[in-house]
């Protein structure tokens, strides 16, 4: 069972806005590097965002601008704000979290986080 639980996702028209959650069991409160992946239809799954945990954001080259991450320590929460989206935006979008740093001005690779969620779907018609 996939410790951390998203929610948020949704269908939109290009252009609109969704903020997707994750939530995560209290023994995570220690965790340092959280981050957001997605997996388009036919594609690999690739970095979106990810924030240390003093709040320090990265962002693909594709969502800067327009995306924005942040995350509450306290509650253990991982929140992704998604304005302005467009058609290649819609994948299933997956949330991550590890007990090691985040490296600077670089996405961690999906390979390196030790907890995931299931995944949320994000659709953008155009």
């Amino acid at each position: 069972q996939a410790p951390l639980v998203e929610s948020g996702g949704g269908s939109v028209q290009a252009g609109g806005s969704l903020r997707l959650s994750c939530v995560g069991p209290g023994y995570m409160h220690r965790v340092n590097c959280m981050g957001w992946f997605r997996r388009a239809p036919g594609k690999g799954r690739e970095g979106v965002a990810s924030i240390a945990r003093d709040g320090t954001p990265t962002y693909a080259d594709s969502v800067k601008g327009r995306f924005t991450i942040s995350r509450d320590n306290t509650k253990t929460t991982l929140y992704l704000q998604m304005n302005n989206l467009e058609p290649e935006d819609t994948a299933m979008y997956y949330c991550a979290a590890r007990r090691a740093l985040c490296s600077a001005g670089a996405l961690p690779s999906q390979f390196t986080m030790d907890y995931w969620g299931q995944g949320t779907q994000v659709t953008v018609s155009s």
